[in-house]
Order: C-alpha cells, then structure tokens, then sequence
C-alpha cells in the first residue's frame, strides 16, 4: 500500500476528510500543518506573525518528509505545500495526489477568524478576503492541477467526499 495524500485550498476539508477516510480504511492520519505546529511549538499564524511564510514553509518542507515516512497513512498538507517542488516530488512519489477544491464563495464561507489563516488575515472586510481568496486561488492552481484527481467539495458532506476519495484511490 501506499499513502494517500490531501491537498487543496485552505477549507476545503482536507482535515476533516482525511481522518474520515484514514478511520474508514484504518490507517494512519497525518496533518503536515500538525507536524509544523509541534515541530516549532505554536501556532502557524505565530508562526508567520513572528518568523514569515519563509520560515513556514521551511518547517513545513520538513513535515511532509516527516509525513511520507509513515507507512501507508492519510496524508492532509496544507494548502501551499504544493508550491514548492519538493513537497511535489515527495508527495507524488508517496502515492496518489487529491485535490480537494471548492468555489471561493463556499471558501469564503467555510472560513471562521482570518487571524488563524495569515494569508487572508490582512484582508480588512469580507470583500477583501474574497478578492484574496480569488488571488490564491489563480496562484495555486497550476500546482493543484498536478493531482491525479480532484474533487469538488462545495456541496458534499464529509463523508461523501471521503466515500469519493476512497472509492477513487483505494478501490474498496
């Protein structure tokens, strides 16, 4: 067996779906934003506000190694862990990529304190985190495109999507 990695924008349920699916076939769940929080011993928002995205995403390099050693887990990344190729090539030699994605508005939604997302958290009203929403989503989304599969979350529960993820990946 191989590992099933997650990944998508922030509130897609990359999370929620991917203990749901390691519960289901009774593996292990890991979430490379949990890896970075334990690893530098506060939040990811701390993280940014004190060290910058530049330090995030070093310690997170280092979470998905850290994730792809365990055998045969779900794998949840956080959202930019794509971008960088590393995280790429290590993600797509672990197993299967799915992309969970969701229409910005349904992002936007899902959405609760912008302190706890930085990179959304500068946007001062709730047009500004849409427009940001929107922005990162462009960005990203040649990264996101490099999944074997995707699935559109913005109208299924969890269970549906991890149901989805496991008929697609792990043909049971």
């Amino acid at each position: 067996m191989t590992q099933i990695i997650l990944t998508g924008f922030m509130a897609t349920g990359k999370t929620a779906v991917g203990r749901r699916l390691a519960r289901l076939l009774d593996r292990p769940f890991v979430d490379t934003d949990g890896l970075v929080e334990a690893a530098a011993g506060r939040p990811i928002a701390e993280i940014f506000a004190t060290d910058g995205e530049g330090r995030f995403r070093v310690l997170e390099r280092a979470a998905v190694e850290q994730a792809c050693a365990v055998e045969n887990a779900v794998i949840a990344t956080g959202g930019g862990a794509l971008l960088d190729p590393e995280n790429r090539r290590r993600l797509a030699a672990a197993g299967p990529i799915v992309c969970l994605a969701a229409d910005p508005e349904e992002i936007h939604r899902r959405l609760g304190d912008p302190s706890t997302r930085p990179l959304l958290a500068n946007g001062n009203g709730q047009g500004d985190r849409l427009a940001r929403i929107r922005a990162l989503l462009a960005e990203r989304t040649p990264a996101y495109a490099l999944a074997a599969y995707t699935i559109d979350t913005s109208k299924l529960t969890v269970d549906e999507v991890a149901e989805r993820v496991r008929v697609l990946v792990a043909g049971q």
